[in-house]
């Protein structure tokens, strides 16, 4: 069985609704508000890369 995480950037209102799960192959990304129309699987190098990028463009508050 696959446990689903939600990113702690996701809020309560309906959006940047996001849910992670460790998988075989790589890392699972998908949409909890739609869990049914599946999810995005990425090597654990290239989830980590975008990691990587998000970090860096993140706009500060």
């Amino acid at each position: 069985m696959t446990t689903w995480r939600k990113s702690s950037y996701s809020d309560e209102t309906g959006g940047h609704c996001v849910e992670l799960a460790r998988l075989s192959r790589g890392v699972g990304v998908r949409d909890s508000k739609n869990p049914a129309a599946g999810h995005l699987e990425l090597p654990r190098q290239s989830f980590a890369a975008l990691l990587d990028h998000l970090r860096r463009v993140r706009p500060s508050n």
